[in-house]
């Protein structure tokens, strides 16, 4: 999957969509469809509601491509944040239909599993999004229960850069359980989800 683009390509897309050019609608489906549709599923559980939630995004980006400010962020994180939106509007509005019809659980468990599922959701996009050598030492000290000084050896860095490394990754991966409106955008989509 591609990262993020350069701010320049993304008021590019940007104009190409205001004039309502259907090539450009394809060429961002193409580089982000896998981002969308992974996070809706991340929230949702459920291939057939993240293809929902997948169309939806993509018609919302193509009716309202002013909405995206490059100021606040990249192409990539708008998009993300409207994922994040609508997969846990769905998630709430299914949930809450399944209470309605006498499902089992309360009110309050509903939205423990929406808060899970959007912490979860986040974290994901925040490893995917992190730069390799950040990611890279996150993998080998959590999958391969590397310490520092091996995750170092591994990487052919230094001991501090592996520290540093550990540490910028983790604090970034800790911002998946900040207590945000599970519904609402992010406050300047320019941070991880």
């Amino acid at each position: 999957m591609a990262k993020d683009a350069p701010p320049r390509w993304d008021r590019k897309m940007q104009q190409r969509l205001a004039r309502g050019e259907a090539a450009a609608l394809g060429e961002l489906y193409d580089r982000l469809a896998s981002l969308v549709h992974s996070l809706a599923h991340r929230v949702l559980d459920d291939d057939a509601a993240a293809d929902r939630v997948t169309r939806e995004v993509f018609a919302h980006v193509w009716e309202n491509p002013e909405e995206y400010d490059p100021k606040k962020g990249s192409l990539r994180s708008w998009v993300a944040s409207l994922t994040h939106r609508y997969a846990v509007s769905r998630l709430r509005q299914t949930e809450t239909a399944a209470l309605a019809d006498g499902g089992q659980g309360t009110t309050e468990d509903m939205e423990q599993k929406v808060r899970r599922a959007s912490v979860a959701a986040r974290a994901d996009y925040i490893v995917t999004s992190m730069p390799a050598p950040l990611r890279a030492a996150l993998e080998l000290a959590y999958f391969q229960r590397r310490d520092y000084r091996q995750t170092a050896a591994d990487l052919g860095v230094t001991e501090d850069e592996a520290r540093r490394r550990l540490r910028l990754g983790l604090q970034l991966l800790s911002t998946a359980n900040e207590q945000r409106p599970a519904a609402a955008p992010p406050p300047g989509y320019g941070s991880a989800l």
